[in-house]
């Protein structure tokens, strides 16, 4: 009886094992990710980043405070949409935002070194960093405008 009675205990335990292993899974990026806040700090430290990389610096010239601050909420919503946020994300299409920028695949190749180095400050675990990767990849094509 008493082997009975451990062997249901520890069934039991794997059980709820497996159940929260299962919970953990069915978070969306959003939420592995951190929600809101973590991606806007996330998105604060790149484009700080950017605004002062020799390479980088130069698409950020010329913007006022204001539209500063309003790439900077089009990324953090950009990224909470895609993740699996509650955000809407209201700018316009990437080809349209970034038409005649210049930018070249060595400067987006450039700022997803940075943004990886970022990820990596900030400590975001390799999967994730994998599923950012996967949702920004296929936007190379309609940001780059010159090989």
């Amino acid at each position: 009886m008493a082997a009975k009675s451990t062997v249901l205990v520890v069934a039991s335990l794997a059980l709820a094992l497996l159940a929260g292993a299962a919970k953990a899974e069915d978070k969306s990026l959003y939420q592995r990710l951190g929600g809101y806040d973590a991606i806007a700090a996330v998105s604060d430290e790149f484009i700080a980043r950017l605004t002062n990389d020799e390479q980088e610096k130069r698409f950020f010239i010329g913007f006022s405070t204001d539209s500063k601050l309003r790439i900077r909420q089009l990324l953090v919503d950009l990224v909470c949409k895609s993740s699996g946020g509650p955000c809407v994300y209201t700018g316009r299409d990437m080809k349209t935002a970034h038409a005649g920028a210049g930018i070249t695949k060595a400067d987006w190749d450039r700022s997803l070194k940075i943004f990886g180095e970022v990820l990596n400050k900030f400590k975001v675990p390799e999967q994730e960093q994998q599923e950012l990767a996967t949702l920004l990849m296929p936007l190379e094509k309609d940001v780059v405008d010159k090989q």
